[in-house]
């Protein structure tokens, strides 16, 4: 089966960067995964694999940080979770595309936090939640930004990772 692992915490520099993708790719192929192929250096990854989603977000996790030494969460997902991500999402043409961003999460969300969040105001960055992600439109004229992935793991309780639409249409596109 086809898999998209998403990476969360990836950093240009520091403890949680990781130095070259291909040695990524290298590492998971050695380990077992089949088919192995990355997008942008920001940590996206597609493999073919029949392990469970658990399974599979353990084995990277753990390959990462025993042979690289980065400390990164992995939120796995589907093509057709992906799918259903991208004709869910709630912004038409009258959004800047560039400015909509998708965060996913492996963990359940409880709802009454869900619903204090839904009801914030974020001054003029827009919040919803579908089926598969939460949508974000984050305005590059907002004047204090505060809709983000970390503001969104504190207030859920969840671990979550964000990429824009056009990240999330590419990787559908190779799945």
């Amino acid at each position: 089966m086809r898999i998209i692992a998403l990476l969360r915490g990836v950093t240009p520099n520091g403890k949680n960067r990781i130095p070259k993708m291909s040695y990524l790719v290298e590492i998971l192929e050695d380990s077992g995964f089949k088919k192995v192929e990355t997008y942008i250096q920001s940590g996206n990854i597609l493999l073919e694999t029949n392990l469970s989603h658990s399974e599979i977000a353990s084995k990277i996790h753990d390959l990462i940080f025993e042979k690289i030494g980065a400390e990164l969460s992995v939120i796995i997902k589907t093509k057709e979770e992906l799918e259903g991500a991208i004709k869910e999402n709630p912004f038409d043409d009258t959004y800047d595309f560039s400015r909509i961003h998708l965060v996913f999460t492996n963990d359940n969300i409880d709802d009454v936090k869900l619903k204090k969040v839904r009801e914030i105001a974020f001054d003029g960055e827009i919040f919803f939640n579908g089926s598969e992600c939460f949508y974000m439109y984050l305005p590059r004229d907002a004047s204090k930004k505060k809709l983000n992935n970390n503001y969104l793991e504190r207030q859920l309780g969840i671990v979550c990772t964000t990429r824009k639409l056009n990240v999330i249409k590419h990787l559908y596109s190779k799945v």
